[in-house]
């Protein structure tokens, strides 16, 4: 049976691995807001372009992972912060829609994509997700572990997915060069777990439940072709 409503998904999560999930809580409708600032937004205001294998993808992130895609090699890269200055500057061309990247430096642009992720109005990740997706990286079994959270993928709304999948497709690309740049797929876990699945509070903050975060981001860097794809369960 091919799993296309959460509440199958929900019911498979529950019966197979013990998780139960909260409910995705609706949000207001926001008023659409045509406008070329990047920084802050939701990503329904956003201007977005469509990728076959991903989706809809805010353009700023196509962009910035296109130009860094041919400097994968860069030593450190996301880890090493770009310079403060320059970064602003670009921030403020970036929106007043100004096409700004193809002369910065990687350090710079790194860092703009984990300031975008960051800022978001609402994490990527929706905390509503955190405490099923630590609970299926606790799992024992490595399978169970993997299911469990290809699973919690699928429920995500599709504009998180497809924006989520186009980051994990991209660092996993990066991780394949790390005996240039030195960012495995575990560093880059590490450096954009703040930036994608931040802790909602400080009891979240507790060394082992930083670690499992870390540990989520490290399977989807490794397995992004998982990544919101809905598995084949036989009942």
């Amino acid at each position: 049976m091919k799993l296309t409503d959460s509440n199958v998904i929900r019911f498979h999560l529950q019966v197979l691995y013990g998780i139960s999930i909260k409910s995705l809580e609706k949000k207001r409708e926001r008023l659409m807001i045509s406008g070329s600032k990047i920084f802050g937004v939701p990503l329904e205001n956003l201007p977005r372009c469509y990728i076959p294998e991903f989706g809809l993808v805010p353009c700023f992130l196509v962009d910035a992972c296109s130009f860094l895609l041919e400097r994968g090699g860069t030593v450190g890269l996301f880890r090493k912060p770009g310079c403060l200055a320059r970064i602003k500057t670009l921030r403020a061309k970036l929106n007043r829609g100004e096409s700004c990247l193809s002369t910065a430096l990687p350090y710079d642009v790194a860092t703009l994509i984990k300031q975008f992720c960051r800022e978001l109005p609402e994490p990527l990740f929706p905390s509503e997700l955190h405490a099923a997706m630590l609970k299926a990286q606790s799992l024992p079994n490595l399978q169970d572990r993997m299911a469990a959270l290809q699973l919690l993928s699928c429920l995500l709304p599709a504009r998180n997915a497809s924006c989520l999948h186009y980051m994990f497709d991209y660092l996993a690309k990066v991780s394949q060069r790390c005996s240039e740049n030195l960012m495995t797929s575990s560093n880059l876990a590490i450096v954009f777990a703040p930036c994608l699945l931040p802790p909602p509070n400080t009891t979240e903050m507790s060394e082992g439940r930083l670690e499992l975060r870390v540990l989520v981001l490290r399977t989807f860097i490794e397995n992004p072709h998982l990544f919101g794809k809905r598995p084949v369960i036989w009942c």
